[in-house]
């Protein structure tokens, strides 16, 4: 193993100081290192909470800031944050309309979410993102996984909350984001856990795992590698699939997994463009890049959200995170 390290317990703050140390006009420690949180609150308005396991970055504390979250707590690897984690950073972010959690569809988040509700003393609520379409039960989870998906929920969701909506607004449009959108990765390659120091799942070098879960997890089946216009072609009739017949307009997300440059992103981009236009989407909005990653894992997720034009005006806010910076 071969990776940029002091000591392996210091992985995580050594590298959340220099998080927030990087973006300090944007985010802050939260207490005891707990949780990263937005450093200019605005008073008034929804908080928006997310968190999960570290080694998905930015996911999800590059997403703390105007337009998006409030707050995120990382756990450590691949491993759920605590509830005391959720219930400090609500605590403190909450500015009188309440919280709202977003939590990623696996047991250990949903269970310490859940128990951060309890402790909490204002109000909250949760939406819960679940749009693999891989598997339906997998490793870690009862149903769908929550993926990278999850960033679609968090950016619509925390415009809306920018705007004024109201928690229970919040919690509708994100339960309506999520049930818009669907996702599907595949690996090549495995990662590496710091503590573990060996790869999670060994794979041969003329394979692929398609329907991968972002911490490795084993998807719908492993196949032999192809080239990539048919990986897209399979991608994109599992996710159409899924949706029935619905249609129309949408933003199509690449995400990449943390070890595929982006040249590789974009010919998949490219190639997933086409399949999905092929089956009568219409690709209004674009994003590509590592942005819900697995460590050092090569592959890509895509993701498709069908919008409307309320989705599509509030994608486009202004928003000003470490990881998504447009209109202002």
């Amino acid at each position: 193993m071969k990776k940029f390290l002091n000591r392996v317990d210091d992985v995580i703050p050594e590298s959340l100081a220099g998080f927030t140390a990087a973006h300090a006009d944007i985010v802050q420690l939260g207490e005891e290192g707990k949780f990263v949180r937005r450093r200019a609150l605005k008073p008034g308005k929804v908080a928006l909470v997310s968190g999960g396991g570290s080694g998905h970055e930015p996911l999800h504390a590059g997403f703390v800031g105007h337009g998006m979250l409030d707050a995120a707590c990382p756990g450590a690897v691949f491993t759920s944050p605590t509830p005391d984690q959720m219930e400090a950073a609500a605590r403190t972010v909450d500015t009188g309309a309440g919280v709202l959690y977003i939590v990623k569809n696996y047991e250990g988040d949903v269970m310490n979410f859940e128990m951060a509700a309890e402790l909490a003393q204002g109000e909250v609520a949760r939406v819960l993102t679940d749009d693999d379409v891989a598997v339906e039960r997998s490793t870690w989870s009862t149903g769908r996984r929550g993926v990278a998906g999850t960033l679609v929920v968090e950016r619509i969701v925390g415009a809306a909350a920018e705007n004024g909506q109201t928690l229970k607004q919040c919690r509708v449009l994100g339960e309506r984001v999520n049930q818009a959108t669907r996702s599907l990765g595949v690996a090549l390659t495995s990662c590496t856990i710091p503590a573990a120091g060996k790869p999670t799942f060994e794979i041969d070098d003329a394979e692929m795992e398609f329907g991968v879960g972002i911490h490795g997890e084993p998807g719908r089946r492993r196949v032999p590698l192809v080239p990539a216009r048919e990986i897209a072609q399979q991608m994109a009739e599992a996710i159409g699939s899924d949706f029935g017949s619905a249609r129309g307009a949408c933003l199509l997300l690449v995400n990449g997994f943390g070890g595929t440059p982006s040249m590789e992103l974009y010919l998949m981009y490219e190639n997933l463009r086409a399949q999905f236009e092929k089956q009568g989407f219409s690709i209004a909005r674009s994003l590509v890049g590592n942005y819900v990653t697995s460590l050092e894992m090569a592959g890509c997720s895509a993701t498709i959200t069908r919008l409307d034009d309320e989705l599509a005006r509030l994608w486009d806010a202004p928003v000003h995170t470490a990881a998504l910076r447009w209109g202002m």
